[in-house]
């Protein structure tokens, strides 16, 4: 079978690799369509971030739906030609933080495409993926390209349970790109009954406003546009913050109100940040990584038309043509979600 892999900053091939079959519990995919993720994206242009460097070729990918092709033994409640969403997180079951219900935090977490563990975690996007049964999640009713939808939207509803009570919130979006799309649509579907979004691309507050925020506001025509919210010592409740950029998580800072909620998505690096003004201000700073269970919620809510991923697919190419398809996907000023069809 063909797989995508990375070598080396900028050295991507497609590569045949062996095919496994499924073992207990087990299923064989037929992939469909591949999301190109943000740290895919680092390991195609840095080979890594921060301290994870790659240091061997390892498979990408990890935004993934497909058709099953086979059952491994005891498998039930899935059959041959089945649409499935595949999540990529595989916790042991058996460490410290399975067991007090943090799957997300496990010890010994294989998630698909990662460099952080040596040897590396292999990724999805391969023509046939051997996957627990446990990991699918049936897609009746969407598209390929939907299904693949439900991972990060999946790292945005777990953002969202993080930040708490949402119904009437003012919310704040920094940073709009995927996960900050797809957090303006979890926080609403939650309960917010305002969302403002603030980014430096005009392109990207444009699918700010197409999946439903209220206001805009280009950070790079007026660098200042957040001060009016800082009066009477703020206005939102709620921020998360999707772009890691200081400027970003201070200026949002400043805007919220006291006792406002900071959800960190974004992976910029380590930051200085004011502690006077979350101190004063009573603020709660949350960190947000990963996901589980939402996994399956994803599938659902897309399911019932609740959410609409699909005018953030913005490209769609062939295996063939993957290394195009990175580049393309790191141009922000066209791409929003660039995937690659499979089959």
């Amino acid at each position: 079978m063909k797989a995508i892999v990375i070598h080396a900053p900028k050295d991507l091939r497609i590569e045949e690799r062996e095919a496994e079959a499924p073992g207990a519990g087990e299923v064989e995919i037929r992939l469909a369509a591949g999301g190109i993720c943000g740290s895919d994206l680092h390991y195609y242009a840095h080979g890594g971030f921060g301290a994870v460097r790659l240091k061997e070729p390892m498979i990408l990918g990890h935004e993934v739906s497909g058709h099953v092709t086979a059952l491994g033994d005891g498998v039930s409640g899935l059959a041959i030609g089945d649409l499935v969403a595949v999540s990529p997180s595989r916790p042991c079951g058996a460490c410290e933080y399975c067991h007090k219900g943090l799957p997300n935090h496990c010890f010994n977490m294989r998630f698909y495409g990662s460099a952080m563990p040596f040897p590396h975690i292999q990724g999805a996007f391969r023509e046939r993926l051997v996957a627990k049964a446990s990991q699918c999640v049936k897609a009746e009713g969407l598209s390929a390209g939907e299904a693949a939808m439900a991972e990060p939207l999946s790292v945005t509803l777990h953002a969202t349970r993080r930040a708490g009570e949402m119904l009437g919130k003012r919310v704040l979006v920094t940073g709009c790109g995927p996960i900050g799309t797809l957090s303006i649509l979890s926080a609403r579907r939650a309960g917010a009954s305002e969302i403002v979004a603030a980014d430096l691309s005009e392109r990207a507050l444009g699918f700010a406003r197409m999946v439903g925020a209220d206001r805009t506001i280009n950070l790079s025509e007026t660098p200042d546009g957040l001060v009016p919210f800082a009066a009477n010592k703020g206005y939102f409740d709620v921020l998360y913050e999707c772009s890691g950029a200081q400027p970003a998580l201070v200026a949002g800072i400043q805007a919220l109100r006291p006792r406002g909620v900071i959800v960190q998505l974004g992976l910029g690096g380590d930051m200085n940040l004011p502690m006077m003004a979350i101190t004063s201000k009573e603020l709660d700073l949350r960190g947000s990584f990963r996901f589980h269970e939402e996994f399956a919620t994803a599938i659902r809510l897309m399911q019932g038309g609740l959410i609409d991923v699909k005018p953030l697919i913005t490209h769609v190419l062939p295996l063939s043509d993957a290394p195009k398809a990175f580049e393309i996907a790191l141009d922000k000023g066209q791409s929003m979600k660039t995937q690659i069809a499979f089959g």
